[in-house]
């Protein structure tokens, strides 16, 4: 599987982003995609994830109920809808695509990254 993410920017505080991940490769509607987020202070962490049908998503406390994920298959691709963002959020942004079907928050449970999108919100 190869991803792409795209749709990060500039924002202020409050406002919101949506990103995307384009695939590529059969083997991704069979794989959980996340999403994880990294800045030069702290380590990447993971931000949300989708089952493989998109009946079960997870998140980070951090992020819950402001962020959503989302997958059309159809189209290869993943989604996170980004509301009410805060300058605590301004991060490089990646999706990952992994075979784990459980709870899969380690960056070392994905197979496959994608290169990240820049997301700076500002206060």
């Amino acid at each position: 599987v190869q991803l792409q993410a795209s749709g990060g920017g500039l924002v202020q505080a409050g406002g919101s982003l949506r990103l995307s991940c384009a695939a590529s490769g059969r083997s991704f509607s069979s794989s959980t995609i996340g999403w994880f987020r990294q800045t030069p202070e702290l380590a990447r962490e993971f931000v949300a994830l989708i089952s493989r049908n998109g009946g079960a998503t997870h998140y980070a406390d951090s992020v819950k109920g402001r962020f959503t994920i989302s997958r059309d298959n159809a189209q290869n691709a993943v989604y996170l809808q980004m509301n009410s963002l805060k300058p605590e959020d301004t991060a490089v942004y990646y999706c990952a695509a992994s075979r784990f079907t459980g709870i899969a928050e380690k960056q070392y449970d994905y197979d496959y990254w994608g290169q990240g999108t820049q997301v700076t919100v500002s206060s």
